[in-house]
């Protein structure tokens, strides 16, 4: 049952990858606009002293979010491959499942290194996010990086060829 359990939360969070890469990809302009005010600190406190860290230029603007988008892109493929490698290794022993959590063990870390990196260093402190009240993404991201944690330290959990 665990092996199932740890199968079908690895493609859940590959179906929620799915859906953020459509999101950004189908309603493009909504989440642009929140990395546009992110980097150019424009919803930060007035008169802060970090704004000579704010990023003015479109172009870096897109190219951030386009890097965003390919991360999650690479983080979606790679949590489905892994769950289809986890399900056709489900009856395996022990220490072929072991091997088949590689791709996914991969997929959720650079998940959790998105929400931490991306969103909490650079957005959330660097670009002082945390300021804003229109624009600040911390609450999501640090949900998202308890949700994919648990999921990574149950997928991580030893296994073993007793059947219950």
């Amino acid at each position: 049952m665990l092996r199932a359990a740890k199968i079908a939360l690895v493609f859940a969070v590959a179906i929620y990858y799915s859906f953020v890469v459509f999101n950004n990809l189908t309603d493009y302009n909504s989440n642009y606009e929140f990395v546009r005010h992110t980097l150019t600190m424009d919803t930060t406190f007035p008169g802060n002293h970090g704004m000579w860290r704010a990023i003015n230029a479109p172009a870096a603007h897109t190219a951030f979010y386009v890097a965003i988008i390919a991360w999650e892109a690479l983080t979606m493929a790679l949590c489905w491959w892994g769950g289809f490698r986890l399900l056709k290794a489900r009856r395996s022993t022990a220490a072929e499942f072991e091997r088949a959590k590689s791709v996914a063990v991969a997929g959720l870390t650079l998940s959790l290194l998105m929400w931490l990196v991306a969103f909490l260093a650079v957005g959330a402190e660097w670009f002082l996010m945390w300021q804003s009240a229109t624009g600040n993404g911390q609450m999501a991201a640090f949900r998202m990086f308890t949700v994919v944690g648990i999921v990574l330290l149950l997928l991580a959990q030893p296994e073993s060829d007793e059947r219950n």
